[in-house]
C-alpha cells in the first residue's frame, strides 16, 4: 500500500530510499515482511517504474551510498525495469554478476535473478560461470520458482564450467550435435539408475557414433574428475566445495557411466570406472564423501558389465569401500555374481583376482618388437625392466617401444597401476581373514592362492597350515620349520600365532629370517593379546585401551579400514553407539566405547562441528543380536536402547571370548590407539589447546610400551646388531640409546619420540610422510611406519655432526 501511494504521488526519491534501508534492516534479502515487496514493485505502471529506477540510479551514485546499499539499489534496478526500455548500470550490473560467478551458491532471498533477467533482456547472454551459479542455487531446497524458472531457460553451455572433465567434454563435443546430445543426454540421469526409456535413447545416440569412438572419448574425461579450473569463493563454515562435485555435473558424471555399461565390455572401461568410485568417495571437509551418488552410479555399472575386469574391479573396491550405502552395493553386485555362478561369496571374491598378464607367479615378459619387458611383482610393487636386442639390460623404455608400440607400453603402465591397487587391497583382504574362520581344499587353494599368478605373490610370502602342519613357501615349495616339502594335503588354513607355543613361533621367525622373506603384513611377528589379571578382575569388559585421546577423523577411517562400523561425533545434543565390530561367523559383537573430547566449539570441532578428538573408554563383547548401546557424542553412561518387552543383554565375560577373537579385536583397538593417539605428534610437547594434553602426551609418548611397540622392541633386538651404527646402539628398556657425537640420543620405542641427554630434554624431528620410501635393512614384515621412523631417526642421529636441517639443529 505504502509503495503504491508513494508512486502515485510521485515521491519516487523518498520510495526508492526507503526501499533501501529496508533492504539494508533485512540483510539485503528480500523475504520475510519485505517478500511481497519485488511483486509489487513490478506491479507500478510503467511510468512509475521508470521514475523509481531513474531515482535508484540517482541512490547507486550519490555518494552517501556505500557497497551495500548500491548491491541493493542494483538488484531493485533488475527488478523494476523488467519490460522497461533501456539499460539502466549495465557495467555495474555485470561486475556483479562476475562476482556471483565466483560463488558457489546464493540465497533465493537476495533476488540475484533479477540481474540476470535484466542482462539477458538487453540482449546479453551469461557469463558460463554465472550460469553455473544459478544453477546450483535452484537446486537448493528453499529455492524461489523465480530462480528454478531462469536456472530452466540457461541451457547453455551444456554443463557447468569450473571443472576440468566438463569444460574438456564441452571442447571435445563443441560443433558436433550428435556429440552434443549424447552428452545433453547424459545430463537427464537424475534417479538412481537408468529406466529403460532413457536406454532405448541412450543407444540410439551412441550407434551412429560408434561404441569403440564413445568409449575413447569419455574415458579420458573420467581421469579428470576431482580437478577444478577455479577456485570458488568459500564462505565461513561452508563446506570445502572446490574439493567437492559441481552439483549438476555429477548428474551428467552418473548418466556417463550409464552409458558405459551399455557399451561393449573393455578393461579400460572397469579400470576408470573403479577409479571414479573411489575418486567419488574421497572426503571432504565439512561435506562427507564427495559424490556417493556418483559411487554408487559407478558401481552399477560395473555390475552390469561382464568380464574379468569388472569383476575384478567390483572385488577391489568391496575391500576398499568404506562408504556403507556404496559398501552394500559391492556387496549386493558380488552376491549376484555369486549367485549366478553357484558359488559363495568368498569364492566369487578369489576368482575376480586377475592375472595382468602374469605368465608365472609375479612375473611375465612381453615382446615389443625387438625389446623385451620384464613385468616383476617385487614386494607389494609391480616394477617393469627392459632388454634390448642383445639382452642386456637398459635403465629407460627403448625409444623404439615409445615410437612403434605406444598402445602396448600404454597397457603394460596400466596394468603395472592395476596390480599396485590390487596388491594393496587383497593384502587387506588376507589380512582379515584370521577371523573369517575359511578353509580351503589343497587344490583349490593351490589354484586360487599359492599359484595364483598374482595373489601368489602376497600367499607365498605367508604362513599356513596344511592338514594340522605349519608350512611356509621357500626355494619353490611348500616346507615346513625343517624345510621338508609338503606337495599334497587335504585342508589348507592361515596360520596364526595363537595357541602355539612361544617357541615355535619364534623357530618359524628364525626360518622367515633365514630365507629373507618379508611377509605382506605382520603374520609370525603378529601380536597376541592374552587375558590380564585386570581384564579377569573385571570380568566383562576391557580397560586396556581406555583414557587415551584420538584424532577422531584419522580413527574413523582406520575403523572403516578395518571392518569396524562408527558414527563421528558431533558436538550436538545427540547420542551415537559406540564404535563396533560384528563377527556374524563367530556370532559376536565387539564395542569400544568412545566419547567426543573437549567442549570449544572451533577450537576442539571442525568447522562443521565433528569433534577433532575422542576419549577412549571400555572394549566390550555382545550376542551379535543384543540390543545396541549408545551415549551423548560428548560422554555420560553407555546404555542399552531396548524395545517394547525386551530385556537388557549383559556384555560376555572375556574369559569365554574365544582367544583368537579376544586377540584379533584388541589388536585392532591397539592399532586405533597406535596410530590416531595425539601422543604419537611430535609437536605436541606443548599438550596441545591450552596445554590441555601435556600430561597424556608425556605419559603416552614416553611411557610404559604396548603390546604393538613390545613386539617392536624385540625385534630390534634382533635387528640393531646388524646395522652399520650397531656400535653406537643399545636397547635398555623403552628406548633405543643411540650415542652420537653432540648427544646420546633415547628413542621411545612405542611412539618414536626422542629424548636427549643429559637432562631428557625433547627432541622434536617431525618425519616426513613418504610411504615409498626404502626400508633400512631386511625386516621381517611391511606396514610398521614406526619401526622405518625409529630406525631412519637412529641413523641420522648416529651422524648428529653432519645434520644439516635447520630446525634440528637449533634444538642440539
Amino acid at each position: 500500500m505504502l509503495i503504491r501511494q508513494r508512486a502515485a504521488a510521485g515521491e519516487s526519491t523518498e520510495l526508492a530510499v526507503e526501499l533501501l534501508k529496508a533492504a539494508a534492516v533485512n540483510g539485503g534479502s528480500w523475504t520475510g515482511v519485505l517478500a511481497d515487496v519485488p511483486e509489487e514493485l513490478r506491479a507500478l505502471p510503467p511510468e512509475a517504474r521508470t521514475a523509481l529506477a531513474d531515482a535508484l540510479v540517482a541512490q547507486y551514485h550519490s555518494a552517501e551510498a556505500g557497497p551495500i546499499a548500491r548491491g541493493n539499489a542494483l538488484t531493485l534496478v533488475g527488478v523494476v525495469t523488467r519490460g522497461l526500455p533501456g539499460d539502466r548500470l549495465p557495467v555495474e550490473r555485470l561486475e556483479a554478476l562476475d562476482e556471483l560467478g565466483r560463488q558457489n551458491s546464493f540465497w533465493y532471498g537476495m533476488r540475484y535473478e533479477a540481474l540476470a533477467e535484466a542482462e539477458l533482456a538487453a540482449g546479453r547472454a551469461l557469463a558460463p560461470a554465472v550460469v553455473a551459479a544459478f544453477r546450483r542455487s535452484a537446486l537448493d531446497a528453499y529455492r524461489d520458482e523465480s530462480v528454478a524458472a531462469l536456472a530452466r531457460k540457461l541451457t547453455e553451455p551444456v554443463l557447468n564450467v569450473g571443472e576440468e572433465w566438463a569444460e574438456q567434454a564441452m571442447r571435445d563435443t563443441r560443433g558436433a550435435p550428435g556429440w552434443q546430445a549424447l552428452l545433453r543426454h547424459a545430463t537427464t540421469a537424475t534417479a538412481a539408475k537408468p529406466t529403460r526409456t532413457w536406454e532405448q535413447q541412450a543407444r540410439a545416440l551412441i550407434e551412429p557414433l560408434g561404441a569403440d569412438l564413445v568409449r575413447s572419448t569419455l574415458l579420458p574425461w573420467l581421469t579428470l574428475v576431482g580437478r577444478r579450473t577455479f577456485q570458488l569463493e568459500r564462505r565461513q563454515y561452508e563446506a570445502d566445495i572446490n574439493n567437492a562435485y559441481d552439483p549438476c555435473n555429477a548428474n551428467a558424471l552418473r548418466g556417463l557411466t550409464w552409458l558405459l555399461a551399455l557399451l561393449p565390455p573393455h578393461p579400460d572401461t572397469a579400470r576408470a570406472l573403479g577409479a571414479l568410485v573411489e575418486t567419488s568417495l574421497k572426503k571432504v571437509a565439512g561435506l562427507g564423501p564427495r559424490n556417493p551418488k556418483v559411487a554408487n552410479a559407478g558401481v552399477t555399472a560395473l555390475s552390469r558389465i561382464d568380464g574379468e575386469p569388472a569383476l575384478a574391479e567390483l572385488a577391489r573396491l568391496a575391500t576398499r569401500v568404506t562408504y556403507k550405502g556404496t559398501a552394500k552395493l559391492l556387496d549386493t553386485a558380488l552376491e549376484s555374481r555369486a549367485e549366478a555362478l553357484g558359488l559363495s561369496r568368498e569364492e566369487i571374491e578369489e576368482l575376480a583376482v586377475p592375472a595382468y598378464g602374469l605368465t608365472e607367479v609375479g612375473r611375465a615378459e612381453r615382446q615389443l618388437g625387438e625389446a623385451t619387458a620384464v613385468l616383476e611383482v617385487q614386494g607389494g610393487k609391480a616394477v617393469v625392466g627392459w632388454r634390448n636386442a642383445a639382452g642386456k639390460v637398459t635403465k629407460s623404455v627403448p625409444a623404439a617401444v615409445k615410437r612403434d608400440h605406444a598402445e602396448e607400453l600404454k597397457e603394460l603402465k596400466a596394468a603395472v597401476k592395476d596390480i599396485d591397487k590390487m596388491l594393496a587391497a587383497q593384502s587387506e583382504r588376507l589380512d582379515r581373514q584370521f577371523l573369517a574362520r575359511r578353509s580351503w581344499p589343497y587344490a583349490a587353494w593351490r589354484e586360487r592362492y599359492l599359484d595364483h599368478p598374482l595373489i601368489g605373490t602376497l600367499v607365498r610370502r605367508l604362513l599356513w597350515t596344511v592338514d594340522g602342519t605349519t608350512v611356509g613357501f621357500a626355494d619353490g615349495e611348500l616346507r615346513t620349520l625343517t624345510d621338508d616339502p609338503v606337495r599334497e594335503g587335504a585342508e589348507v588354513r592361515l596360520w596364526h600365532p595363537v595357541g602355539h607355543e612361544p617357541a615355535a613361533i619364534v623357530a618359524w621367525r628364525d626360518w622367515l629370517e633365514r630365507h629373507g622373506i618379508t611377509q605382506p603384513f605382520k603374520q609370525a611377528h603378529r601380536e597376541v593379546y592374552l587375558l590380564t589379571d585386570a581384564e579377569r578382575a573385571t570380568g566383562s569388559y576391557s580397560n586396556r585401551f581406555a583414557a587415551h585421546i584420538l584424532r577422531q577423523h584419522q580413527f574413523n577411517s582406520l575403523a572403516a579400514i578395518r571392518g569396524w562400523r562408527n558414527r563421528l561425533r558431533l558436538m550436538v545434543d545427540d547420542s551415537a553407539p559406540p564404535a563396533t565390530r560384528e563377527l556374524p561367523q563367530w556370532g559376536l559383537r565387539a564395542e569400544y566405547w568412545i566419547h567426543g573430547e573437549g567442549d570449544g566449539y572451533g577450537e576442539d570441532t571442525t568447522e562443521s562441528g565433528s569433534y577433532l578428538r575422542l576419549s577412549t573408554d571400555q572394549v566390550r563383547f555382545y550376542p551379535i543380536d543384543a540390543p545396541e548401546n549408545s551415549a551423548h557424542c560428548s560422554g555420560g553412561e553407555y546404555q542399552m536402547w531396548l524395545g517394547t518387552g525386551a530385556a537388557p543383554v549383559e556384555s560376555l565375560p572375556l574369559a569365554d571370548i574365544p582367544p583368537l577373537v579376544l586377540s584379533e579385536v584388541l589388536r585392532d583397538v591397539d592399532l586405533f590407539v597406535g596410530v590416531a593417539s595425539v601422543g604419537n605428534d611430535p609437536t605436541w610437547q606443548d599438550g596441545g589447546p591450552e596445554g590441555r594434553f601435556r600430561e597424556y602426551w608425556t605419559r603416552y609418548g614416553f611411557g610404559e610400551l604396548n603390546q604393538s611397540a613390545e613386539t617392536r622392541r624385540g625385534l630390534l633386538e634382533r635387528l640393531v646388531p646388524r646395522l652399520a651404527i650397531a656400535d653406537r646402539c643399545t636397547i635398555e628398556g623403552r628406548f633405543l640409546h643411540v650415542t652420537g657425537e653432540r648427544h646420546t640420543y633415547k628413542i621411545h620405542l612405542g611412539s618414536g619420540n626422542i629424548l636427549m641427554t643429559p637432562d631428557d630434554r625433547y627432541l622434536c624431528i617431525v618425519p616426513k610422510a613418504d610411504p615409498g620410501a626404502a626400508q633400512t635393512g631386511y625386516l621381517p614384515f611391511e606396514g610398521d611406519r614406526t619401526l622405518a621412523v625409529i630406525l631412519s631417526k637412529a641413523m641420522l642421529l648416529a651422524a648428529d655432526t653432519k645434520i644439516a636441517d635447520p630446525t634440528i639443529l637449533s634444538q642440539l
